[in-house]
């Protein structure tokens, strides 16, 4: 079946959940509070993980509330209609969810005190990722094939990564700017969670901790509906083709990239992001 994307400023979006409304508020007209906590990026680069961190914390390691509510609705999608509509009557401080790029962020945060986390993947599980998420998600085009898939990926299509994260990463010494990775938080998530919660200034003791990286394992989100692709109605995910999230590993590229595909990514990968002067996990 044919998907017609919602386009705005050169972006492609899903239909089911974006308008050209929704995105062009959320861009021009959010008014952003000094106290706002923004949850941003890429597709498929631990967005959910994130946001069930960030709930944890709010709560002080408490799961009631991760197990209770959905996560869209812990941490509204802003530029979505739904959304949209969810952040504006949401009292402060609030949790904000987007993969926008920097360049149709809100226009108010510039002028705020707000804070933004970024977290990053490596891209080649990004691809794999976001090719599953593809097949099970009714509001993308089904992808022909992985190769097809890859491809337009690295064209920038729906969106680019190398931009989304060279922009983004151009506020990287900023106060108000905390970016982690995705194999970060797998190698020490304690220690991720500290250093999120000083970045929030938020103070934890030990056992604060200790439940937020128990209750933010891959297990515990597997098995909790309220983050999981679960509860989702079939015309919105055929749950036959998976479960999202859908492994939550990291290296799952290298059983999917032929050595060919692996030397033509790292060859665009070098090039596209020359000049950043930054080293990410997967880099070494």
């Amino acid at each position: 079946m044919s998907v017609h994307y919602v386009m705005y400023e050169g972006i492609k979006f899903p239909p089911a959940y974006n308008s050209e409304h929704s995105l062009s508020f959320a861009h021009n007209e959010f008014l952003v509070r000094d106290d706002d906590i923004f949850n941003v990026t890429y597709p498929k680069s631990g967005t959910v993980w994130m946001t069930e961190i960030l709930s944890l914390i709010r709560r002080h390691g408490s799961p009631s509330w991760n197990r209770a509510v959905l996560n869209s609705d812990r941490m509204p999608w802003f530029s979505t209609r739904l959304g949209l509509e969810s952040a504006l009557s949401y009292p402060s401080p609030r949790l904000l969810t987007c993969h926008l790029p920097w360049h149709i962020f809100p226009k108010s945060f510039s002028h705020s005190s707000a804070k933004v986390i970024y977290t990053l993947r490596d891209p080649r599980d990004v691809v794999v990722s976001y090719y599953y998420f593809s097949k099970m998600c009714n509001s993308y085009e089904d992808p022909t094939s992985f190769e097809q898939f890859l491809r337009d990926f690295l064209n920038g299509d729906p969106d680019s990564w190398f931009e989304h994260v060279r922009v983004w990463m151009e506020m990287k010494d900023t106060e108000n700017f905390f970016f982690i990775t995705c194999e970060e938080l797998k190698q020490d998530l304690c220690g991720s969670v500290r250093r999120l919660c000083r970045f929030l200034g938020q103070d934890s003791d030990d056992e604060a901790i200790s439940s937020v990286v128990q209750n933010a394992s891959f297990t515990a989100m597997w098995e909790n509906p309220m983050c999981s692709s679960i509860l989702l109605p079939v015309d919105i995910m055929d749950q036959t083709e998976g479960q999202f999230p859908r492994k939550g590993i990291c290296g799952d590229w290298e059983n999917h990239f032929t050595v060919a595909q692996s030397e033509t990514f790292d060859r665009i990968y070098r090039d596209r992001m020359q000049g950043l002067n930054m080293t990410f996990p997967w880099d070494r």
